[in-house]
C-alpha cells in the first residue's frame, strides 16, 4: 500500500469514528444504552479510542472489524426503542458478516438479537449516592459517575462529605477534581458555587458537606433520600463505627471501599457480589489487592485447582506513608515512600477466602511498597493439583479474559514491552501478563498489574450498581 493510501485509509477511520461519537452519546444519555465493542466500553470514547477498541478484535477473534462494517449496527441501534442495557457492535458485526455480505438485513438481525431490550420496562428508579471522603479513591468515583451523567442514569452522585471547610477549601477540592497529577484532568467542566456550598460538574450539581462524624448529617435537609453512603475514609472498618452512618437522615446503605472486619461481607465484583442480598446495608469492596487477585485465582483453581500459593505485592505508595522520614506507628512506613522500597503487611491474600471460601487457608501474602504514585503488580505463585505448562496456563487465562463471565475483571497481555505506566488508567481489577508466566508441571507464577486506584474503584462502581439493584441487561448474552 501506498504512503497515500495509508493516509486515506486513516482518513476514512477518523471520519467513520467522528460520525459515530454522536449517536452512541444519544444513545446513553436518551435512552441509558451503553455500547461496546467486544467489552471496551465506547462511552465518551474519543475518535481514537474508538479506533483502538476495533483494532482489539482481531485479539478476540483473529480477524480485524472496520470501522465501515460497524457503523450500520451503531446506526440500526439508534433506530431501535432499546432502553436500559448494554449492547456489544463488535460481537453483533462479527457474527453478522460470518453468515452475510451486504447491510441489506442488519436492521432485521438487530431487531432479532436486541429484542429482549426492546421497549425494555424502565421502572427502576434512580438512585442517590453520597461520597463519604474525598481522597483518591473519592475522586475517581466521582469521575466514573460524573461521566455517566444523563437523564437515564441510575446512579446519581449527589453529595461529598469532608472534615474541615476552611476559607477557600471548597475551591481546592474543586481543584483536585479538575487536575489529577497520575490521572490526568478532569473530562469536561468543574465550576463552583460558593453560595450554596457546591461543585457542578459536567450538569451534576454534587452538593459538598461538611461534618466531623458519620452520624452528624441530615442528608434530608438537601432532599437526598434513600441514599447509598460510599464510605472512602478506612476510619471505620466495623459494624459499630459504619453504622453510625445508618443513624443519618436519609441515608440507608453503606459501602466501604477498604476491607471490612468482623461479619461485614467482603465483595469482589464480579466474584462473588451474587452474595449481596436487599438486607445487606453494609458492604465492604474489598481492597484493591484482593480485588486483583481474586478473579486470577478464581479462574485458575477453576481450571487447576490450588494446592496452596503466596502472593507478593510490589505496590506503588500510598497516602499513608510519609513523603520523607518521620514517626509512624506502623513498621518501617515511617521511612520516606518516595526514596525507598518498603516492607510491609498485608491482608489481601487472607482475604481472598472472604470472596472464594475454598482458597482459605491455603495463602499468605506479603507487601514491598516501591517509589512509583500508581500502579501495583501482585506475583502470585501457586501450587496446583493439575500440571500445566507456560504456553497451555497462558492461552486459558487469554480465553478467560476474553471470552468467560470474568472478562470484565481481568485483561491479558502479551506485550513484551508494558511497564508499570502503561496501565494507568486501566478499568480491569487485574492484567495478566504473559510474557512473566512462568509454568512447569503443578508449579506456576502469575504477575499481574493492577492499576491501585481506578481500576479498583471501576470495581466499586460495580458493587455500588450491585448494592442499589442497578443490574444492566447485557447483550448478546
Amino acid at each position: 500500500m501506498s504512503a497515500d493510501k495509508h493516509l486515506q485509509s486513516w482518513q476514512e477511520r477518523f471520519e467513520m469514528a467522528e460520525a459515530m461519537q454522536p449517536l452512541l452519546g444519544k444513545l446513553y444519555r436518551n435512552q441509558g444504552v451503553e455500547v461496546m465493542i467486544y467489552g471496551k466500553p465506547l462511552l465518551n470514547a474519543s475518535t481514537i479510542e474508538i479506533i483502538k477498541a476495533h483494532r482489539l478484535v482481531r485479539r478476540h477473534v483473529g480477524e480485524k472489524l472496520r470501522l465501515r462494517e460497524s457503523f450500520p449496527f451503531v446506526q440500526a441501534l439508534s433506530k431501535l426503542a432499546v432502553k436500559q442495557c448494554r449492547v456489544d457492535i463488535g460481537k453483533l458485526a462479527v457474527n453478522y458478516w460470518r453468515d452475510h455480505t451486504d447491510v441489506s438485513e442488519i436492521e432485521s438481525y438487530m431487531a432479532k438479537e436486541l429484542a429482549d431490550a426492546i421497549d425494555h420496562a424502565d421502572d427502576v428508579a434512580p438512585r442517590d449516592v453520597v461520597l463519604y471522603g474525598f481522597g483518591r479513591i473519592g475522586r475517581l468515583l466521582a469521575r466514573l459517575l460524573i461521566e455517566r451523567t444523563g437523564r437515564s442514569n441510575k446512579l446519581r452522585l449527589r453529595a461529598i462529605v469532608l472534615r474541615g471547610g476552611k476559607k477557600g477549601d471548597l475551591e481546592k477540592r474543586a481543584s483536585l477534581l479538575r487536575r489529577d497529577s497520575v490521572h490526568g484532568p478532569f473530562n469536561g467542566s468543574v465550576e463552583v458555587d460558593e453560595d450554596n456550598n457546591a461543585i457542578i460538574a459536567n450538569g451534576t450539581y454534587i452538593q459538598v458537606i461538611y461534618a466531623n462524624s458519620p452520624d452528624e448529617v441530615d442528608y434530608t435537609k438537601y432532599d437526598i433520600s434513600d441514599a447509598l453512603i460510599v464510605d472512602n475514609t478506612g476510619i471505620w472498618k466495623d459494624e459499630a463505627g459504619l453504622g453510625l452512618h445508618l443513624k443519618s437522615p436519609g441515608a440507608s446503605k453503606v459501602l466501604l471501599t477498604a476491607p471490612a472486619k468482623g461479619a461485614i461481607k467482603n465483595i469482589v465484583y464480579g466474584v462473588n457480589e451474587g452474595d449481596i442480598t436487599a438486607e445487606d446495608i453494609i458492604v465492604s469492596a474489598a481492597s484493591c489487592t484482593t480485588n486483583a487477585i481474586t478473579p486470577v485465582l478464581k479462574a485458575v483453581n477453576d481450571k487447576y485447582g490450588i494446592e496452596n500459593g503466596h502472593v507478593e505485592t510490589i505496590h506503588s505508595y500510598t497516602n499513608d506513608q510519609n513523603l520523607i522520614d518521620n514517626y509512624h506507628t506502623a513498621d518501617r512506613r515511617g521511612r520516606s515512600a518516595p526514596l525507598n522500597m518498603v516492607i510491609t503487611e498485608t491482608g489481601a491474600a487472607k482475604a481472598v477466602a472472604k470472596a472464594l471460601p475454598e482458597l482459605a487457608g491455603k495463602l499468605t501474602g506479603n507487601a514491598i511498597r516501591v517509589p512509583t504514585p500508581n500502579v501495583s503488580m501482585a506475583i502470585i505463585s501457586m501450587n496446583l493439583n493439575a500440571e500445566t505448562s507456560k504456553d497451555e496456563l497462558n492461552e486459558y487465562l487469554k480465553d478467560t479474559a476474553l471470552q468467560s463471565p470474568l472478562q470484565n475483571q481481568i485483561d491479558y497481555t502479551d506485550s513484551t514491552e508494558i511497564v508499570s505506566s502503561d496501565l494507568v488508567g486501566s478499568r480491569y481489577a487485574g492484567v495478566v501478563d504473559s510474557q512473566a508466566t512462568i509454568a512447569e508441571g503443578k508449579r506456576a507464577i502469575l504477575y499481574v498489574w493492577y492499576d491501585n486506584e481506578f481500576g479498583y474503584s471501576c470495581q466499586v462502581v460495580g458493587v455500588m450498581q450491585t448494592m442499589l439493584g442497578l443490574t444492566t441487561l447485557s447483550l448478546p448474552a
